[in-house]
């Protein structure tokens, strides 16, 4: 699977971006996580692609209720969009895809993801 993420920009403390991910073949579930300079990466938010799962998400709790991820199935495509956006935001975000089902507490992990996009940063400014 590859992963094509773009849609990073500049943009100022309580705006909005949406990040967009296109792989080349329909994973099972895919996931965005972001690094901070000095910082590990973090998990963001991940959806389960496939019917079983019926599109179950979840974020981390810094995020949630100001970000949304969606799909496109016919694009094999995933979204992220990004509202009231903080500082603390700023970081490269990346999107991961797994090809194969896992269950959906590991979705959280960033080993459990086997395809990486190459990140677009994010910089929120204040």
């Amino acid at each position: 699977v590859q992963l094509q993420a773009c849609g990073g920009g500049l943009v100022q403390a309580g705006g909005s971006l949406r990040l967009s991910c296109a792989a080349s073949t329909r994973p099972n579930h895919m996931a965005w996580f972001r690094q901070a300079p000095g910082k590990e990466r973090e998990f963001v938010a991940y959806i389960a692609l496939s019917a079983l799962s019926g599109g179950a998400t979840g974020f981390s709790e810094s995020v949630k209720g100001r970000f949304t991820i969606s799909r496109d199935s016919a694009k094999n495509t995933v979204y992220l969009q990004m509202n009231s956006l903080k500082p603390e935001d700023t970081a490269v975000y990346y999107c991961a895809a797994r090809a194969t089902r896992k269950v959906l507490t590991e979705l959280r992990y960033p080993t459990t993801y086997e395809y990486w996009g190459q990140g677009t940063l994010v910089t929120v400014s204040s």
